[in-house]
């Protein structure tokens, strides 16, 4: 089976380092591939013939999104767009990659896929277009919306948390927004499994398990980064509300998502966050 990976972030990494031996995978980072020219998104497939396309491409800076609203959307809409296009041409089915951040927050229980969505954000609302565009142009496609994505390659919470734990006597975290963290590489894996099971399109939802805070979640990196001596020495953790960090995008408060139905029908199981997070710290450690 052939299967081309669009993008050039931490899960196409991901999806590249697990790659099932059956697979011949073809990655189309960037430098390859720019999803947004519609013309090279048909040429690359016509050439490949790929069996899936799983499209981790997008564009992914939140808080410039406000002001990048005509980039933001030219890749996350129109470039999912043509990606779902080139596949309908080549007879592809299609993985498609989305996010939490097509919700508003408002909810107190954890999302279902198929719960109203309310973007408050420039980057919600062109990555819920995408979705709308590939549904539209292509109804197999699999939409897997997940959340707080890291992993050990590539710019992320965690590694970003640990390099100022290293560099700060002190570091506030905010601690009113809640989600659930999902280390890129178990998604890889959940979608690698919905590739091999041939799923039926739809709308599914992937995360590791169990919902926290930000600030929750950078008092747990530092101390398991301590436990696996990745940093020297514990510095006070504090918890701020949302409204002492101001940003310029908007953040849902509430983003736990509904991992039932992608457990049920990929045979997969979500495990806890906390202990994902220790296996990334392990593999990033070396």
């Amino acid at each position: 089976m052939k299967v081309l990976v669009t993008g050039s972030g931490q899960l196409a990494w991901e999806l590249s380092q697990t790659v099932p031996a059956t697979i011949e995978l073809i990655e189309a980072p960037r430098g390859v591939l720019d999803i947004t020219d519609r013309s090279a998104c048909l040429e690359l497939l016509q050439k490949h013939q790929p069996n899936w396309v799983v499209n981790t491409a997008a564009y992914t800076a939140v808080d410039r999104a406000e002001q990048e609203r005509e980039k933001a959307f030219a890749a996350n809409e129109q470039g999912a767009a043509n990606v779902a296009e080139a596949c309908k041409l080549v007879d592809a089915r299609l993985v498609h990659v989305s996010t939490d951040f097509v919700f508003d927050g408002r909810s107190n229980t954890p999302y279902l896929p198929e719960a109203p969505v309310n973007p408050l954000s420039v980057y919600g609302s062109s990555k819920l277009a995408g979705e709308r565009a590939v549904a539209s142009a292509l109804p197999s496609t699999v939409i897997v919306r997940t959340s707080w994505l890291y992993s050990s390659t590539g710019a992320n919470f965690v590694k970003t948390i640990l390099r100022l734990m290293a560099e700060k006597p002190e570091l506030n975290v905010v601690a009113d927004q809640v989600g659930s963290p999902t280390w890129a590489r178990g998604l890889a894996s959940v979608l690698w499994r919905g590739v091999m099971n041939d799923v039926a399109g739809g709308r599914y939802h992937w995360s590791d398990a169990g919902p926290t805070t930000w600030y929750d979640f950078a008092v747990a990196i530092q101390e398991l980064a301590l436990e696996l001596n990745i940093l020297d020495q514990s510095i006070p953790v504090r918890a701020i509300p949302t409204s002492a960090y101001p940003t310029p995008a908007a953040r849902p408060a509430y983003s736990v998502l509904d991992t039932q139905l992608t457990e049920n029908v990929f045979g997969v199981e979500a495990e806890g966050w906390r202990s994902q997070l220790k296996a990334m710290l392990l593999q990033l450690k070396g």
